[in-house]
Formats: structure tokens, C-alpha cells, sequence
């Protein structure tokens, strides 16, 4: 179920990748003929960075989940907390200072026509419904779970009771059964909503790095982007790392979302690379995939970074019952966030 989620986020890229109508893109509007512009020189940075950012993303990635072994840093701890609200801080940061901002470059570039590109907000427009439609899958996924969960309990003390020949009040039985709802299995079911949902959005918009930095010949842009990204792949991983641990998933789950975490900017590199001689950053088309898919990846990085992360920790009983931890757990969050928020200066 997760490869079909991350297969599609990628697909849904193509139209993107068609050949462009040269004669529709303005002189104006192709990629720039810098000083700095060498394709051979650019193409070794392209293959440096692919290598770089798999390594980063890797470690990234998978730090939190061989953090079991750590006992200091089992979900339970407190200093497992403080990284995870650093790491959602990083996430957040994402959301609102790399990718919204990239999808208002794209929406709003001179190279799309005045109408309606540059006379309605549609960046903001298409990141609010993508917070809502997360917001509707996060709601449904429970929701779904919850009848799942009732009808399996139910069914199995019906017939207990029916062989015992004893009856149990309707109404008590149900208060059993939102109990065991409320607890581990309810908050269990919601980590791997998150953490599903999350992985999406960031696979989004790692193909759309990817793509942009593949198609580049300007080694004096790609040089400090390398080590931006990898900063940006190593602290995003991390974040993501966390939420799969909280998951508990399967080692086959585990392994499919570090898979396609680590390989998406990679594979976007590789693909820039390969479409570099039919593909343009500033064509019309690109613009309007890239910057729809950017709003929609900000929109849903943003909700979950505040609805899921950081309002379900800090409001939940763990931080509220230790003021010492609240305060720590918020200075972790705007280290996190004020972090990425300075490598936007650079990607």
C-alpha cells in the first residue's frame, strides 16, 4: 500500500517531462546563458550530488530507527521528545521557507500569462486545499479504523457472551471498547497515518529538487546547493526517521519508505540529467507542474508539521505534565526551524 502512495506521487510528475512546444516559451522565458554556464563541469557537480545526498538522506533517515538500541533515546525518553520536536521544527521550516516560496516563484514568474497566473494567489489557494484534503485522509483514516476496530470487538464479545449464556449492558460494552480506542491502538493507527502521509509530501517535492538541480549547467548554483540539500535531506530524514519509529511498522514497510525517502532527489537528479536537452525550468508547463506540486507539498508538510508534530506533543500529556520539557521541546523547535529557515538563503 505504501509503494502504490510513493509510485504515485512520482508519476504524477510526467506531464512535466513532455517534449515542450519551443515555439509557445518566449525567448526570454529559456534557460539562461550565464557566465558561469558549463555544461561538462555542471554534469560532474550532478553526479557528486546524487552520491552526496543518497549518503545523507540514508543517514538521515535511518538514525532514528536504530535509536532503539540507544535507551536514552526510546520513544518514551525524554530526550527522544526534544529531537523529534527539533526534527519537526525542521519540518515545518520546510513547509513555510523552501517550498512555498518556490511555488510563488513559479506561479508568479513573467514567463506564465498575467491572467490568471499573477492576478489570483493560487500558490496559497492550492496549499490551503492540500491541507485540508490531508486533513480529510488523516480524519477518514481513523475514522475508517474506528468502525473496523468497533465491529471486530464487537462481534468477538457477542459471540463470547452468546456461549456463556451472559449479557452485558450495550452501553458499558461500548465505553470498553472507546477505551481501548483511545489508547495504544488509536494512537498507533494515527503515527502511521502521519507517517505515510508525510513521506508523501516530502517524495513530492525531493523529485521536484532533484528535477530542478538535474537540469541545471550552472556549476555556481549547484555547488551550494549540494551541501544545502544534503543539511536539508540529513535533519528532514530525521524527522521522517521518527515518525516511522513511532509507526512500528514491519521491517519490510521500513525498508520501502527509507528506500524511496533516500532514492527521490537522487532519482530526480537523474532524471533532470537525462531530460536536460527537452526539459526548462522557466517553460510554462514546467512552472505550472513544479508550482502546483510545491503548493500542494507545502500545504500538507504544514499540517503536519502543526496538527500531527507539534500540537499533538505539546498538547499532549507527556509535555503538559512537565513544564521543564515544554520549554526545552520549544527551544528545539525554533533551533530546528530557525536552522532550515537560514539554508533558505542558499536552497
Amino acid at each position: 500500500m505504501a509503494t502504490k502512495h510513493y509510485l504515485f506521487a512520482i508519476l504524477i510528475l510526467l506531464p512535466s517531462f513532455a517534449p515542450l512546444n519551443v515555439s509557445a516559451v518566449s525567448p526570454q522565458c529559456g534557460t539562461p546563458k550565464t557566465e558561469c554556464h558549463n555544461k561538462a563541469e555542471a554534469l560532474k557537480m550532478k553526479i557528486i550530488a546524487i552520491a552526496a545526498i543518497l549518503v545523507m538522506s540514508m543517514l538521515g533517515v535511518c538514525l532514528p530507527l536504530f535509536s532503539r538500541s540507544v535507551p536514552a533515546l526510546q520513544p518514551d525518553k525524554n530526550l527522544f521528545v526534544v529531537v523529534k520536536a527539533f526534527a519537526s521544527g525542521v519540518i515545518l521550516a520546510t513547509g513555510y521557507m523552501h517550498v512555498l516560496p518556490d511555488s510563488f516563484d513559479d506561479l508568479t514568474s513573467e514567463c506564465l500569462p498575467e491572467r490568471p497566473w499573477r492576478k489570483f494567489p493560487f500558490a496559497t489557494f492550492v496549499a490551503m486545499l492540500s491541507a485540508v484534503v490531508c486533513m480529510m485522509v488523516d480524519s477518514f483514516s481513523m475514522s475508517r479504523y474506528r468502525k473496523s476496530f468497533l465491529r471486530a470487538t464487537g462481534d468477538g464479545d457477542a459471540e463470547n457472551n452468546a456461549k456463556n449464556g451472559c449479557a452485558e449492558s450495550g452501553h458499558g460494552h461500548e465505553m470498553k471498547i472507546e477505551e481501548g480506542i483511545n489508547d495504544k491502538d488509536s494512537q498507533l493507527m494515527r503515527n502511521r497515518v502521519v507517517a505515510k502521509v508525510l513521506e508523501t509530501g516530502i517524495v513530492v517535492h525531493s523529485v521536484v529538487i532533484g528535477l530542478s538541480m538535474g537540469s541545471s549547467e550552472n556549476p555556481c548554483t549547484i555547488r551550494p546547493l549540494i551541501a544545502a540539500i544534503c543539511f536539508h535531506q540529513l535533519f528532514e530524514g530525521m524527522g521522517l526517521g521518527g515518525c516511522i519509529l513511532q509507526a512500528e511498522f514491519g521491517s519490510k514497510i521500513n525498508a520501502i519508505m527509507v528506500f524511496f525517502f533516500s532514492c527521490t532527489t537522487p532519482f530526480g537528479i537523474a532524471l533532470g540529467i537525462a531530460l536536460s536537452n527537452i526539459y526548462s525550468d522557466n517553460s510554462p508547463k514546467s512552472l505550472i507542474v513544479e508550482g502546483v506540486l510545491n503548493a500542494c507539498s507545502a500545504g500538507l508538510l504544514n499540517y503536519m508539521a502543526l496538527v500531527d508534530l507539534l500540537a499533538a506533543d505539546f498538547m499532549g500529556p507527556k509535555l503538559q505534565a512537565n513544564m521543564k520539557l515544554q520549554i526545552w521541546s520549544y527551544i528545539a523547535v525554533l533551533l530546528g526551524a530557525g536552522g532550515m529557515s537560514v539554508m533558505a538563503i542558499w536552497a
